[in-house]
């Protein structure tokens, strides 16, 4: 699904997504400098503040659950209608498909760069989601993906919460 988006489109769909998207690109590329990614700790929450509520950190494993959320922005809690933190993506994801969800990680794992998802879809509870979404590789040693830092923009932001209990 994801084997066939070049670097350019990539490029491309980032230079579309809405300015935070850009700018966490931005952020992301600044920080890493002349390597290829990021490591976790050149990430300073106190640069992107406004950005926090947006984001999601999720943990690359050696095991069967391959992708757990590790940190998850107050907002994006909110428009999930719970907190995944801890939980494996396969389990917990908020997207169209669990398959659909696996593969934008497995995608930014196996290349090592970005990948910025543009599409509309529909979530298993039936919402309509328009929204730009950048996943970013972060790694200690500039070749294997440890952790991917997604950050999220909603065209129409629908809070789903009542309380902060767990999916």
């Amino acid at each position: 699904m994801l084997e066939r988006v070049s670097p350019e489109e990539t490029e491309a769909r980032i230079a579309a997504s809405h300015p935070d998207i850009r700018a966490m690109v931005d952020y992301w590329r600044m920080k890493a400098g002349s390597r290829r990614m990021p490591r976790r700790t050149d990430i300073d929450p106190g640069d992107i503040k406004a950005f926090l509520p947006r984001i999601t950190l999720v943990d690359v494993v050696p095991d069967a659950r391959r992708f757990v959320y590790r940190l998850v922005g107050t907002q994006e809690v909110v428009g999930r209608g719970g907190d995944p933190t801890g939980r494996a993506v396969g389990d917990a994801f908020y997207f169209e498909s669990r398959e659909a969800a696996l593969a934008s990680y497995e995608y930014v794992v196996r290349t090592r760069r970005p990948f910025c998802f543009r599409d509309p879809y529909v979530t298993p509870d039936g919402w309509r989601e328009e929204e730009d979404t950048i996943y970013l590789p972060l790694s200690p040693d500039g070749m294997a993906v440890n952790m991917v830092l997604v950050y999220t923009r909603s065209a129409q932001f629908r809070p789903r919460l009542t309380n902060l209990s767990p999916l």
